[in-house]
This record gives structure tokens, sequence and C-alpha cells, in this order.
């Protein structure tokens, strides 16, 4: 048995690390993955060489770079029985807020609220895929992503449109209350998300919790929605609104070009 150490930079919160499980299921030849997202490391258990896997990790474009190979006695692994349950949590989770901040953005006519919910959804797409496929072929997998990514790419380019649309229109100002309230329930969602996938891990890591929920992405999204509806009020302007949904919009379909890579 070897274990091959890898460090992916961009993998910073629990969806980048479903994507590469994803992207790695159906390689015979590993017997174990082992994620440290704090530290963005991942340990590979396998046998034989490391030429498809480093080419795997290294198309999802997540920064991977393999750090060293060496043998290793371990042949046992701890597998979670509780994976799919809490998977199942956080995909509820995310979908609920994808309704909740989706019907809130519309009502307040906030872009902002609209886009971080597609980025929920985003969210709810990598652990549905992960979820639904569980026992099928790689195959299968496969249909499922392409699906997902060009849907979500649909629903951002007719969020973009929309943006420019009310730019050049006259609009009036999103209900800024709105934005912040929702958006602080949704940062506390995304917070209960991270500490519930966090419990399948050891207690060791506990203390790594709190760095992981800061350098998550989709927490920096909250905070920038949250920001947006404050100079919303302050400006007495839909600007900032139109803004942070641009850029959320933007991050959408890079997640969906990430889930297209995984059916090819």
């Amino acid at each position: 048995m070897n274990k091959t150490i890898f460090e992916i930079t961009k993998m910073d919160c629990p969806s980048e690390e479903n994507l590469i499980r994803m992207k790695l299921d159906g390689i015979s030849s590993i017997a174990n993955l082992d994620f440290d997202i704090p530290n963005r490391k991942l340990t590979v258990f396998h046998s034989g060489e490391t030429d498809q896997i480093e080419k795997s990790v290294i198309e999802l474009n997540l920064g991977g770079k393999k750090i060293s190979t060496e043998q290793t006695d371990q042949t046992e692994f701890n597998e979670n029985e509780n994976q799919k349950k809490l998977l199942w949590s956080v995909l509820a989770i995310n979908f609920a807020f994808f309704i909740i901040e989706m019907t809130t953005g519309i009502i307040s006519k906030s872009m902002g609220l609209v886009a971080d919910s597609l980025d929920m959804l985003a969210d709810s797409f990598v652990y549905g895929i992960s979820l639904f496929a569980v026992g099928g072929t790689v195959i299968k997998k496969k249909r499922i992503a392409k699906l997902a990514g060009y849907f979500q790419i649909t629903l951002a380019i007719i969020g973009f449109v929309e943006v420019l649309r009310r730019f050049f229109g006259d609009e009036k100002l999103p209900n800024f209350s709105t934005m912040i309230i929702v958006s602080i329930f949704a940062l506390i969602a995304n917070g209960i998300c991270l500490y519930i996938l966090q419990k399948s891990k050891s207690k060791e890591e506990a203390h790594m919790k709190a760095s992981m929920i800061f350098t998550s992405n989709d927490v920096i999204i909250n905070l920038g929605v949250i920001t947006a509806g404050l100079l919303v009020n302050w400006l007495s302007s839909s600007k900032p609104d139109l803004i942070i949904g641009t850029i959320v919009f933007v991050l959408v379909i890079q997640g969906a070009f990430r889930i297209l890579k995984l059916s090819k």
C-alpha cells in the first residue's frame, strides 16, 4: 500500500471535498481518501502508481499538487457510517436556504440574495450528486453532473441578464433589511453545515473548525450580501446589490464548470 499526499490550495470547504471524491471515484487502485480541509491536504491510500490519481486531481483545477509518495503498512480504515446521514442533513439545509433566499430575493428585489440562493443550490447539487449516485456507475454520476452543471449555468446567465436590465433600468431599491436578516441566517446555516460535516472527522481536528468557517467562500459571500445591504441603505442606491449579485453569479458559473469537469 502506498500513501500519496496532495496539496490542494483551492480546497476550502466540504463542497470541494465532494467534488474530489466524485472525480476519484472509479479509480480501483484507491483504498481510502483522507481530507484535511483546514490545511488543504489530501492523503490518498492506494496501490500501484500515482499517475492516474495525480492527473484526475490536476484536472479539477483546484490547485492540486503532489507533495510526496511513500509506502505504508496501514491497510484498515475507519469508514464513517453516518456519512450519508450527514450529507443528507447538509443537502437539506442548503436546499432549504436556496428556496428561502430565492423567494425573499425576488420579493425584496435583491439580486444579491437571488445570486446567493444559486450558490446554495450549487452546493446542493454537489451533495446531491454524491448521494443519489451512491452505488451507481461512473457513467450515471457523469450524466447527473452534466445536467446539474448546465442547469446551474443557465440560471446564472438568466441572473446576469436581470442584473443588466436593472442596471440600465429604473428599478426600486431592494429591501436592505431583508437582505441583511436573511444573509445573517444563511451565514449561520453555512456554519452549521460545516460543523455537521466536521462531525465525521476526528476530535483532534475540532480546533480547526473555526478556521474552516472563516475561510469558506460561502461565508464570504454571505458577508458580501450583508455589506451590500448596508451600502444600499447608506447610499440609497441599488448598485451595491447589483455588484455583489454579479460577483456571486461569476462564482456560481465557476462552480458549474467544476461540476461539468466531473462529466468528462
